[in-house]
Parts: structure tokens; C-alpha cells; sequence
């Protein structure tokens, strides 16, 4: 539902022509209720649609002639399911040597390779929402974190698979799973218990690497982040604030001893700190050069001054539900090439808008098309 979506927007957004072959009925992503009604819209632009029944022989042979002409072909099935149709690594490969195959997974081979994986599951099993959440109380991440970063890395070992073609002349199968995304995620964190020989505290338990490095509740009830990471900034922020008593005190003079009296120092901070608007203390920081942070809400980006200045927002076309025909505003990648960010080429596809020209391209005339479609093996 995401990860195979995001290795090939990646891809399609990198110039690719990325054909996604959705079920008869459609993919089951453009009608999801609440946390999935932007899946289709967001990981979808770029791509052309066409509908198969992959369970037919007509359909199952029309994606391997498909997969016969493309230099990449991306899977985000359970082990064992493409074989069926004669779509797997080895199958496709006998006829393209040069083919690179994409296989988005749960797992990496191994024991765990059968089990049905979610993002929630990897991110539970992984460490991540251990990290997350408070203590006694795992949370995962408030977004896709590891179908998003597994289809990158999928994207990613496919272009350095391009790459090893170039130079050998043959194609190779890619690996990318969600769970081996997360251990990667949570690496640091396996370090920090390597090294100090203490396990990592959850996030909002942390023993934090900086003193100033939090949340502050300030005047009327609002929040703002407020960072000071160096002891040069840790001067500048005293001075900004008026802080000289802090900064003239000893247990204050270095980082880590600040680390050390952060019990002492933050309630300090956060009793000052309420004289000022969260607004206030932004423009304070902003001038000095400190970090800081509004606390935003995902909708408050659809109007982000930046955002709306630099491009990273574009206008794609829904498809379906309520709101089918009209525009929404998606985010682009977050890179510039040549200056510009990769923008929206193609909107994202009505169910099986490119059947017809893509069997056309494959050598099927009318006639067949019109049969294939009566028999509802192509839609």
C-alpha cells in the first residue's frame, strides 16, 4: 500500500516511466478511510495505470510481457506469490538477463520471512516504538516511517543496480524490507548500548545529549521546541534572554555539565521562559540563530510560507471519493536537481486509465483488447 508505491514514485519522480499494475477492482489504496486516504494521491503522481487480473493466463501473460520490455520490475507481494505467476526474479530473468527486479518485503530472507509484516509490526519488533513512546508505553512513529524509507531503499539499490549493469552488462534482484529498515533506524541506539554498556531510555526518557533541547509551555498555554547544542550557543541564548546569572554559574560552564544539571536547570528555564509568547521567543531565536521550532499540525503545511515559496508543494488531481476532479496540494521530494525540485509530470491515474495504450504498445490490436475486457481479465 505504501512501500512498493514509494520505490516506484521515487523512481517516477526521477523521470522513470513507471507503469502500476493494479487489480481489476482497482488498488484497494484509493478508497481507504482515515490515516489511508491520502496513500493514493501522495505515492501515486508520475505513473501510468493499467488494471489486469493476474490470476488469468491472459493476465499473468500480459504482465510478463510487460516486465519483458522495462529495465526495472518492482514487487511488494509475500514471499512465493510472484512465482505463481511465472512474475519472480528467476522466471523473468531467463528471458531479460538485464532486468533489475525490485523485491519489497517484511523481512529479508530468513526466519522471519513468512511472517505478514506492517509497519506497525517492525516498528513494535524493531525497537522503534519502544523509542518512541513513554515508558511501559510503545508508540509508533506518527507516519509511514519504514514502507516510505524501505521503498527509498528499494529506489536506491535500484539505481546502483543501473549502475553495475552499465558495467557488467546483466541485471540483478534487490532486497528492501521493512523490518531490516527499522533495525537500521534504531542502529544508533544499538551503539549507544555498545559503547556505554546502559540501554537506551525512550525518547521522552532520554538522557538527552544537550541540556537546552526541549519543549517549553510558555506564555498562555502555547509550545514551542528551544534548542542551545554548544556552549556558543549556549552563551548566545543567555545573553538574548537576559540570562547573565545563568551563565555566570559554574555548574553551568560546559554542555555536559548542563547534561548533569538538567534536573536542576530546566524547571529554571521553563519558569522564565512563560514570560514570553511562543511567537516572541521565535522571533528572539530566529535573530540570534538559535534553533527553535512552532509546534505544527501536518494541515498547517499546506499554507507553510517556505513551502509555498521554494516549490516543495505541487497541485496533483484526486481520482477518487468525494473529492475526484478536483486538486490537492502533495509534497514533492525533498532534493533539488540542477537546481530544481523533480515535479509532477503525470497526475496520479484513474483505475486502469493507460490500459488500452500500453496493450497497444504490447502488439494487442482492438479486437483483443475488447475481448480482454468482456472477459474481465483487463479493465
Amino acid at each position: 500500500m505504501v512501500m512498493g508505491p514509494t520505490c516506484g514514485l521515487v523512481l517516477a519522480d526521477l523521470g522513470a516511466e513507471v507503469i502500476k499494475v493494479e487489480p481489476i477492482e482497482g488498488d484497494r489504496t484509493r478508497h481507504l478511510l482515515g490515516a489511508g486516504a491520502g496513500f493514493f494521491p501522495m505515492f501515486n503522481r508520475n505513473k501510468k495505470s493499467i488494471a489486469l487480473d493476474l490470476r488469468s493466463p491472459d493476465g499473468a501473460e500480459i504482465a510478463r510481457r510487460l516486465c519483458g520490455s522495462a529495465d526495472v520490475v518492482a514487487e511488494n507481494f509475500k514471499p512465493g506469490t510472484m512465482a505463481k505467476y511465472g512474475l519472480d526474479y528467476a522466471s523473468l530473468a531467463q528471458a531479460n538477463p538485464r532486468l533489475i527486479y525490485i523485491s519489497l518485503k517484511g523481512f529479508l530472507p530468513g526466519p522471519y520471512e513468512q511472517r505478514t509484516a506492517l509497519d506497525e509490526v517492525v516498528q513494535m519488533m524493531g525497537g522503534l516504538a519502544y523509542m518512541t513512546g513513554r515508558p511501559g508505553d510503545p508508540l509508533r512513529a506518527g507516519t509511514s516511517v519504514n514502507d516510505i524509507m524501505g521503498g527509498m531503499f528499494g529506489a536506491i539499490g535500484a539505481l546502483g543496480a543501473l549502475v553495475q549493469r552499465g558495467i557488467t552488462g546483466r541485471g540483478q534482484e534487490v532486497q528492501s524490507a521493512l523490518f531490516e529498515n527499522n533495525v537500521f533506524l534504531v542502529g544508533q541506539h544499538m551503539l549507544q548500548y555498545a559503547i556505554t554498556g546502559q540501554p537506551a531510555a525512550p525518547m521522552p526518557d532520554r538522557i538527552s545529549a544537550w541540556a537546552v533541547y526541549d519543549v517549553f509551555t510558555v506564555k498562555d498555554g502555547e509550545q514551542i521546541f528551544l534548542a542551545a547544542v554548544s556552549d556558543a550557543q549556549w552563551k548566545v541564548f543567555c545573553d538574548a534572554l537576559g540570562f547573565a546569572d545563568l551563565l555566570a554559574d559554574p555548574a553551568y560552564a560546559t554542555n555536559n555539565d548542563r547534561v548533569r544539571q538538567r534536573p536542576r536547570l530546566l524547571p529554571v528555564l521553563r519558569e522564565r521562559l512563560k514570560a514570553w509568547s511562543a511567537n516572541e521567543l521565535a522571533a528572539i531565536f530566529e535573530r540570534h540563530g538559535l534553533p527553535f521550532a512552532p509546534i505544527r499540525k501536518p494541515e498547517e503545511l499546506l499554507d507553510d510560507p517556505h513551502l509555498l515559496a521554494t516549490g516543495g508543494l505541487a497541485d496533483v488531481r484526486l481520482t477518487d471519493g468525494p473529492r475526484a476532479g478536483e486538486t490537492a496540494k502533495a509534497t514533492l521530494l525533498p532534493f533539488t536537481m540542477d537546481g530544481q525540485r523533480p515535479g509532477v509530470r503525470l497526475h496520479p491515474p484513474a483505475m486502469g486509465e493507460h490500459t488500452a495504450g500500453l496493450l497497444h504498445e504490447l502488439g494487442y490490436g482492438d479486437n483483443d483488447i475488447d475481448a480482454l475486457r468482456a472477459r474481465r481479465v483487463v479493465a
